[in-house]
């Protein structure tokens, strides 16, 4: 691991010059460059650590994992949690070392332009973009879902209208506001699954109303691995299959981390903690979460599958709920739909920040219209915050459909642009490292060396990619064709090629060499902030405490 921080000649290949454009021509060094990031660094290191959190735990943990639970069983559950983990370490491990490199704002989006191909950037961008804008619906959705575990009485309609609303202050008038909400709100997700955790291990040892001491019953009965689809080996395998594809759309990362680094205090020291934090969040919280939930209920229980048939309100088909329900525990019920509703209101919030910023990186990069760069005096892309809660009205789609098939529209549509997003940062790795190898730049120089590498980034990029295609296989099984179905799995896939084509023709873009990949460009910027840093001072004893204990 090499130090925090580097001298500006240190990654130099050309020390007097870089090169910008698609053209070939340069620019002295020390001038801003025409996409000059006018965001704020007021992300503390409590935020950042917290962010990767609000982001990467939403719902899925604590009430979808249930269906990969019925489909696959116990057994084949925890193994493809624990698989996939793996997958997305290996992302993380690529993004920590280009982004702690040159913590800008949108940077995996950037790169993919600078590193690889301009064409390639853009069609990255907009992948990007709408995955995270459609998420933010989908967690609206989820919110009101949750709401009517308590009551019908509430209007859809004042529930969504609420929540977006509340969403335009938080991300609106300053970073700091979302940096503040996430913070608290990410708080109450660790003790949601640290609690659900430990419910499991008290009452699998005989700590409930009923003193069963249930333990590992339900692998043995009904048994670790459930038929799905076919019987026998292949069904038993097809049900792994489906608990693999449950992990790659509830298991995220490197991601939200990232977004954040261009509003980063002191990025360089910051960002490597953080991001080798995701490291212990995928263990305990993923890992740990898929063994707990096939411990606490059977996959075959009648009332978890009931509530996932008739679409049953917030955490009623939570696995955790049905055991607590089955263990005439009364009150653990309403506690776990409320911390599932906070949940939810912090990944829509986390959405609407990342979507924002992507597309305000897009504008940076002239991908998107100039006026999507512009900022509040506060550091805040405001008509990119505006488009994307746009966006999020088609929430209101519920007051016509039933909230399930909204929901669903949502997930298949999402899914398959996350896999493109994990393999273009990987990708975009391996030509980052060639790029250096080719320029004779050491990684040793580099404020953090990922290990593995490039192993990782092409175990990474191969699962992933491989992963877009089989994710919505089920459509191509005899009797399941489903035009809107293979439409929302497979669009995306189609979309991005040809935004990539599309734009490399229009603009005659290159494929960039790796003697060509611009190294050096905000680099300036970074290190003059770097030497110029200093902690500002906690506004209290209360907060100084936190961000010693999480700095």
């Amino acid at each position: 691991m090499a130090s925090s921080s580097f001298n500006a000649g240190d990654c130099s290949a050309r020390p007097e010059q870089r090169f910008t454009g698609e053209s070939g021509s340069i620019k002295e060094r020390g001038s801003l460059p025409p996409s000059y990031d006018h965001t704020h660094r007021k992300l503390k290191p409590r935020h950042i650590q917290f962010i990767g959190i609000g982001g990467t735990i939403g719902t899925a943990l604590f009430v979808s994992i249930g269906r990969g639970l019925m489909q696959g069983g116990p057994a084949s559950l925890f193994i493809a949690f624990t698989l996939w983990c793996t997958v997305i370490l290996g992302v993380t491990n690529s993004m920590s070392e280009m982004v702690t490199y040159l913590p800008i704002s949108s940077p995996f989006i950037r790169f993919a332009g600078r590193f690889v191909d301009d064409a390639f950037g853009f069609a990255a961008g907009y992948n990007f973009f709408v995955f995270e804008a459609a998420l933010v619906p989908f967690e609206v959705v989820a919110c009101n879902v949750i709401v009517r575990y308590w009551t019908d009485e509430i209007h859809v309609g004042i529930v969504i209208a609420v929540i977006l609303i509340c969403y335009a202050i938080i991300n609106i008038f300053g970073v700091s506001w979302y940096g503040e909400s996430e913070f608290w709100l990410a708080l109450g997700k660790v003790i949601l699954i640290l609690g659900l955790i430990a419910f499991t291990f008290v009452t699998m040892l005989g700590g409930n109303p009923l003193k069963d001491r249930y333990g590992f019953r339900y692998w043995r009965d009904p048994g670790p691995f459930a038929e799905n689809i076919k019987t026998g080996d292949l069904g038993r395998f097809l049900g792994f299959l489906a608990c693999l594809i449950q992990a790659s759309f509830t298991i995220a990362g490197p991601d939200y981390v990232s977004m954040a680094a261009g509003e980063a205090e002191n990025p360089r020291v910051v960002l490597p903690r953080a991001f080798k934090a995701v490291f212990y969040r995928l263990t305990f919280f993923f890992v740990m979460g898929s063994l707990a939930v096939g411990i606490v209920v059977p996959y075959n229980d009648p009332v978890m599958a009931a509530a996932f048939k008739d679409g049953k309100p917030g955490a009623a088909a939570s696995p955790y709920v049905v055991a607590m329900d089955r263990l005439q525990i009364r009150a653990l019920p309403h506690i776990v739909n409320a911390l599932v509703l906070t949940s939810a209101f912090s990944a829509g919030n986390s959405f609407v920040y990342c979507a924002s910023r992507s597309l305000y990186g897009l504008a940076l990069e002239g991908k998107a219209p100039r006026i999507l760069a512009q900022c509040t005096k506060n550091g805040v892309p405001v008509y990119s915050v505006a488009v994307v809660l746009a966006i999020a009205l088609l929430s209101f789609l519920q007051l016509s459909n039933s909230a399930a098939v909204v929901l669903q529209w949502f997930v298949n549509l999402v899914t398959a642009s996350q896999l493109i997003n994990f393999s273009v940062m990987t990708f975009t790795f391996i030509k980052f490292k060639k790029g250096l190898e080719a320029q004779g730049i050491s990684r040793e120089s580099l404020p953090h060396k990922g290990f593995l590498q490039p192993f990782c980034a092409w175990y990474s990029f191969t699962a992933t990619t491989l992963m877009c295609f089989v994710s919505g296989y089920t459509v191509f099984l005899p009797g399941n064709w489903d035009i809107p179905t293979f439409l929302f799995s497979y669009l995306m896939i189609a979309v991005v090629p040809v935004l990539f084509i599309g734009w490399k023709i229009i603009h005659k873009t290159r494929w960039r060499r790796p003697e060509e990949i611009d190294l050096l460009q905000d680099k300036d910027e970074i290190d003059q902030y770097e030497r110029d840093y200093f902690p500002p001072p906690p506004r209290n004893e209360f907060m100084k405490y936190w961000d010693r204990i999480l700095g």
